[in-house]
């Protein structure tokens, strides 16, 4: 094999790992953004009441996944968000965010925060 004939074959192989690399990041960051798959319900979305599983659907399902099991890391896990989290925090990790997630105090009402936050500190 002539030089010039290793050095473009090495650049193909370059260039189609490097794809495949940017096409599996792409499908990853696209699965949080996502919104999931709202019309799936859970058995946690079903104990839930209508309006806060509607809230929930809407808002948190892309990162906090469909049975609350958490999309982006073990800390993104809600299922037992009521062990370890007071009503209060969580309200306040709702309304102000933390890390990777987001405030929702301007996107949320207050009565829809409290519902929701009722909610997740009776999953223990």
């Amino acid at each position: 094999m002539k030089a010039h004939q290793y050095i473009l074959f090495s650049g193909q192989k370059r260039s189609l790992l490097l794809g495949a690399v940017l096409s599996l990041a792409i499908l990853l960051l696209a699965g949080c953004g996502s919104g999931g798959s709202p019309s799936k319900s859970s058995s946690y979305l079903e104990k839930a009441p209508a309006d806060v599983a509607a809230i929930y659907k809407a808002n948190c399902i892309s990162c906090h996944g469909t049975e609350l099991q958490g999309r982006v890391g073990p800390v993104t896990n809600l299922q037992q968000v009521g062990a370890r989290m007071t009503y209060e925090d969580i309200v306040t990790r709702i309304e102000e965010g933390k890390g990777n997630m987001k405030p929702f105090k301007d996107k949320l009402s207050d009565e829809e925060i409290d519902k929701l936050a009722q909610w997740l500190a009776g999953n223990k």
